[in-house]
């Protein structure tokens, strides 16, 4: 790392653009304006000693964040991992760099870190979007127990109404919309020195209007690196987007899933409670399906998506009709407490059934 020799005698100090480039990320937008400023009135020695001062302050607390950057650990079952050596070089070599990871790669996970490892996160935060609160919060624990610290130091998030980020967190994790809105208070996103917009495969507005945006930030910010994620969809329209940025994939990990269909609402011969016969309704058959499962293996756990809140209700009322033993019934969107959100990922001894939606809300 670099030294920075400060003296009170202003002619003998060497204040170049690379001196500022060793101060914390955020700070240099302002070190700059005050460079520009003492050099506008070199007469003004006071303006002169400020600026040295600031930027020795900076420069401090850059190096004291070099020596406390927690020592990433990777989980080598992960397909991710075993790129670790290619991506580590990659990002050390390009600015922007393209991520095509299948379901169960790991890269939500472990991306952050090997950003860690290639010596990421000391100018500035690593800032590692995705798109529901749920996933940021959720995520954000992951990797601070896979490095054994808590949440809300090295590791933090900040989604919708809650934040749990500090002066001291080299890993933030967000919603894509909690970045989007930054930009309307620092155009130059100067808490980060790496981005990683995940999952940009769902190509919602908010990350619509990101990678619009990010082209033309890593033109200006050189020091600003950026790791585009997607699965194996769209991943060449990204590079060519970032100027043929080199794309990395990995292999997913997966598990068998079997699909058995039910008729639509409305359809089939089931009863509906009030008699009628042939007015089947979604929880009906979401019932009826999770009573065909019980039978033939009472213990897995089973996950229902729905398309909002006031059917996961309506869901959820009905299986509770159930009782199914040895059961928890746990539901899932948007509008709920984050605790209440927490225990969809709190193991138990029990067979869960979760009912949650995908929309990006959530």
């Amino acid at each position: 790392m670099g030294q920075l020799e400060l003296d009170n005698d202003w002619p003998n100090v060497n204040i170049d653009q690379h001196s500022i480039n060793l101060a914390l990320s955020r700070d240099q937008p302002r070190l700059r304006r005050m460079q520009a400023g003492s050099r506008e009135r070199p007469e003004d020695a006071g303006l002169r000693e400020k600026f040295v001062q600031a930027l020795a302050v900076s420069v401090a607390a850059r190096e004291r964040r070099a020596s406390q950057a927690p020592k990433p650990t990777f989980d080598d079952d992960l397909p991710v991992a075993r790129e670790a050596e290619t991506i580590i070089e990659l990002i050390g070599k390009h600015q922007v760099v393209v991520i095509a990871g299948e379901t169960g790669s790991g890269k939500t996970t472990q991306l952050p870190k090997l950003c860690l490892a290639a010596g990421r996160g000391i100018n500035g935060m690593i800032g590692c979007t995705q798109p529901r609160r749920i996933a940021a919060r959720a995520v954000a624990r992951r990797v601070a127990e896979e490095l054994k610290t808590s949440v809300g130091g090295a590791f933090g998030y900040d989604a919708a109404s809650t934040e749990n980020v500090g002066d001291d967190t080299y890993i933030k994790f967000m919603t894509d919309g909690i970045l989007l809105a930054e930009i309307q208070s620092d155009r130059w996103l100067s808490k980060y020195d790496t981005l990683i917009i995940d999952e940009a495969h769902e190509r919602s507005l908010n990350i619509d209007f990101l990678l619009g945006y990010l082209q033309q930030l890593v033109k200006k910010r050189r020091d600003l690196k950026l790791i585009i994620t997607s699965a194996t969809i769209d991943t060449e329209r990204f590079a060519r987007h970032f100027g043929s940025a080199p794309v990395v994939s990995v292999e997913g990990r997966s598990y068998p899933v079997e699909t058995r269909y039910r008729a639509p609402e409305g359809e089939g011969d089931a009863e509906s409670p009030d008699g009628r016969r042939g007015e089947r309704t979604m929880s009906d058959s979401i019932v009826a399906a999770i009573d065909e499962i019980t039978r033939e293996d009472p213990r897995g756990d089973i996950l229902v998506f729905l398309p909002g809140e006031r059917e996961i209700r309506d869901a959820h009322l009905a299986l509770a009709q159930k009782k199914y033993r040895s059961t928890e019934l746990l539901a899932l969107y948007a509008r709920l407490s984050s605790r209440d959100q927490d225990r969809v990922f709190q193991p138990g001894p029990q067979r869960r059934i979760v009912l949650t939606t995908n929309v990006a809300e959530t």
